[in-house]
């Protein structure tokens, strides 16, 4: 079953689970957040490995680097400690291994069904930065720039928002 994958691949493949179990079993919650950033580079590289570097790019900023940040801030700013946390049952925890179990079965199921036909058959380009920049600027340029001044119009909005008591305090005097 593995012998036509890379050896790269299955490395990296087996570093992922081992830190996304991590996550989940984790008892102190910045350590598993900690873990889930190393799930996200990992993920990354597999983007990496697939020759799609736009999604590995974007995985890293976005995920690994915004979402985890905020995180790491929250659960910082929350200062959980031991006597705040309620007395949880093992029950939740034998569903939830049972539940993926369950998914893994369907998963494997699934991949041995669909064969080879998924990694024989790659198409020349998809992923790279340069398809994806020409794709975007020639047959969706009119969505790419609504959509940017969309995002500009958001954010003039929320800098008004933000600063509307001093503009009212402003205009009244």
């Amino acid at each position: 079953m593995f012998n036509n994958l890379p050896i790269p691949f299955l490395v990296l493949s087996f570093f992922t689970i081992l830190s996304a179990l991590y996550v989940v079993t984790s008892k102190n919650p910045i350590h598993s957040v900690l873990a889930l950033i190393l799930t996200f580079f990992s993920i990354s590289a597999h983007y990496v490995l697939l020759n799609a570097q736009f999604l590995a790019i974007v995985n890293l900023i976005v995920y690994a680097g915004a979402i985890m940040v905020l995180f790491l801030f929250v659960l910082m700013l929350l200062n959980l400690n031991k006597d705040a946390e309620p007395i949880k049952s093992n029950l939740w925890g034998i569903a939830a291994a049972i539940s993926a179990g369950l998914l893994l079965l369907v998963i494997t199921a699934a991949f041995q069904k669909a064969g080879e036909n998924v990694v024989k058959h790659p198409v020349e380009g998809i992923g790279l930065v340069k398809a994806l920049g020409q794709t975007l600027f020639t047959r969706f340029l009119v969505p790419f720039e609504l959509s940017g001044a969309l995002f500009l119009a958001a954010m003039v909005g929320s800098v008004l928002l933000g600063k509307r008591d001093k503009v009212n305090k402003d205009l009244l005097a």
